[in-house]
C-alpha cells in the first residue's frame, strides 16, 4: 500500500517544491528572453529542482520497502553529479566543457555499472568490440542528456514527453521504479505547461535525459526488444539529431545556440506553445502503442514514420507565410 502512494508523494513534493523555487528564487534564477528564446516574458527557471527532489524522496522509501537500496544508491550515483551541476549552472552558468565532463563520468558509472547497450554487429571483434560498445554507449548516453536539454526550449514539450517517455519505458521494460519520477515530472508540469510560469532548467532537462538512459540500459539484454524500447526516445531524439545534420550541412556552428529546431520553428511559424507540445505528446503516446503492441515491427514503423513527420514537417515550414526563415 505504501509503494502505491509514493507516485502520488513524488508529484505532491515536486509541486510544492517547484511553487517555492518560484516563489523564493525567481530573482536569481531568472531566465532573461533573448532572440534565440521562444519566450517574451522574464520567467524563473530551475523548477526541474521539484521532479528531483520529489524522486529522491519516494526512491529512497522505495528502495527500503523493496530492500533494494543498493540498486537506488546506484542511481543516484550517477545522478546526483548531474543534478547539482546542473543547479549550479542554472544559478551560475557553468562552462560547457565542466558540464560534459560530468556528464562523461556519470555515463561511465552508468555503463560500468549496467553494461553497454546491446550492439551485436561488435561482438565478432571480441575484446575490442566490447570496448567500442562501452565507448558507443557512454557518448550515446551524453548524447541523449544534452538533446533533451537542446530541447527544453517550448513550455510543456520535453516534461510532458519525456513522463509519456518514461511511463512507456516502467511498463515495457518492468520497471515501476519509474512512476516515482514520472509523478515527479507531472508535479512540475503543472506549473510549465504553457504559459509556463517556471521553466525546467538544466537541472530538470539534463536529469531526465540521464535518468531515460539508465533505464534503458537497466534492463535483461535482449538486443530487439532493447532497441524497441530505445525507439520510444525519437519524438526527442529525431528531432535534435535532424537539426543537429542540417546545421552542420550549412556549415553552421553546431555548438552555438539557436532556434531552428523543428519545434522552435513550428512555434515560429504562428503555432502556440501548447499546440506545437500536443503534437509533441501524440506523436510519442502513437509511438508507445505500436512499440507496446507490435515490439520490432512497430518499432520499424516509428522509426519510418519519425523521418515522414520530418519531412512534413519542413513541408508545411516551407509553405507557412508566417515562417521566420532568418
Amino acid at each position: 500500500m505504501v509503494l502505491d502512494t509514493l507516485p502520488t508523494v513524488s508529484f505532491l513534493t515536486s509541486l510544492g517544491t517547484v511553487y517555492l523555487v518560484k516563489q523564493k528564487f525567481q530573482a536569481i534564477l531568472i531566465d532573461i528572453p533573448n532572440h534565440r528564446s521562444s519566450h517574451t516574458q522574464p520567467t524563473p527557471r530551475g523548477g526541474g529542482v521539484g521532479s528531483i527532489l520529489g524522486f529522491a524522496i519516494t526512491s529512497l522509501i522505495y528502495g527500503y520497502y523493496q530492500h533494494s537500496l543498493t540498486d537506488v544508491f546506484w542511481w543516484w550515483a550517477i545522478l546526483m553529479p548531474l543534478a547539482i551541476i546542473g543547479i549550479c549552472d542554472d544559478r551560475w552558468s557553468i562552462p560547457s566543457t565542466w558540464r560534459y565532463l560530468v556528464q562523461l563520468i556519470s555515463a561511465t558509472i552508468a555503463v560500468l555499472h549496467f553494461s553497454p547497450f546491446p550492439q551485436p554487429w561488435l561482438e565478432s571483434w571480441g575484446s575490442f568490440g566490447y570496448i567500442l560498445a562501452i565507448v558507443f554507449t557512454i557518448v550515446g548516453m551524453t548524447a541523449i542528456i544534452n538533446f533533451y536539454n537542446f530541447m527544453d526550449g517550448l513550455d510543456g514539450l520535453v516534461g510532458s514527453v519525456s513522463a509519456i517517455q518514461l511511463g512507456f519505458i516502467a511498463i515495457y521494460t518492468h520497471q515501476p521504479f519509474l512512476w516515482l519520477l514520472v509523478g515527479g515530472i507531472i508535479g512540475f508540469l503543472y506549473w510549465n505547461w504553457a504559459p509556463a510560469k517556471i521553466f525546467m532548467g538544466d537541472a530538470g532537462s539534463t536529469f531526465i535525459g540521464a535518468a531515460i538512459s539508465i533505464a534503458l540500459l537497466n534492463q535483461p539484454e535482449h538486443t530487439v526488444h532493447n532497441w524497441a524500447a530505445f525507439v520510444i526516445t525519437l519524438p526527442i531524439l529525431a528531432d535534435a539529431i535532424y537539426t543537429l545534420c542540417r546545421r552542420a550541412i550549412a556549415r553552421e556552428n553546431i555548438f552555438q545556440a539557436h532556434r531552428s529546431h523543428i519545434f522552435q520553428r513550428l512555434q515560429q511559424s504562428g503555432l502556440s506553445h501548447s499546440t506545437v507540445s500536443t503534437i509533441y505528446v501524440g506523436i510519442t503516446i502513437v509511438f508507445a502503442l505500436l512499440i507496446g503492441n507490435y515490439d520490432d515491427i512497430g518499432a520499424i514503423c516509428c522509426g519510418i514514420s519519425a523521418i515522414s513527420l520530418i519531412a512534413i514537417s519542413e513541408l508545411y515550414l516551407q509553405k507557412s507565410p508566417s515562417f521566420d526563415r532568418v
